[in-house]
């Protein structure tokens, strides 16, 4: 297996909840850190969501291992972002058996 070449930043952030003063609340985003990934595309496809044409894509997004529970692991609840593109994250798994790395799978969804 080859070593991953992380040679892209990506902010890792969480969801969280801030009261809107209104009794409700409305969800954010809270970045948690700066990680470093390999971020390679798979096959993507056309999609509708809420009535808009949606081109979703799938990523295999390596990053450096973190046990379970660190707050440098990413969650699938968690996604990352790089600039203006957002990865939603929806698997984590160790890459290798000595869990130096972990793959994540995550989608970025665009409107076209």
């Amino acid at each position: 297996m080859r070593l991953p070449r992380l040679n892209r930043r990506l902010t890792l952030e969480s969801p969280a909840r801030v009261p809107d003063d209104a009794g409700g609340f409305v969800e954010s985003w809270t970045p948690l850190g700066v990680l470093w990934a390999e971020v390679a595309a798979r096959t993507g496809r056309e999609t509708v969501s809420s009535g808009a044409a949606v081109s979703l894509v799938p990523y295999a997004i390596v990053v450096r291992g973190a046990p379970v529970g660190h707050p440098e692991r990413p969650r699938p609840e968690q996604r990352f972002r790089d600039g203006g593109r957002v990865f939603h994250i929806r698997s984590v798994a160790e890459r290798d058996p000595d869990g130096r790395h972990l793959i994540c799978m995550a989608d970025e969804e665009m409107v076209i």
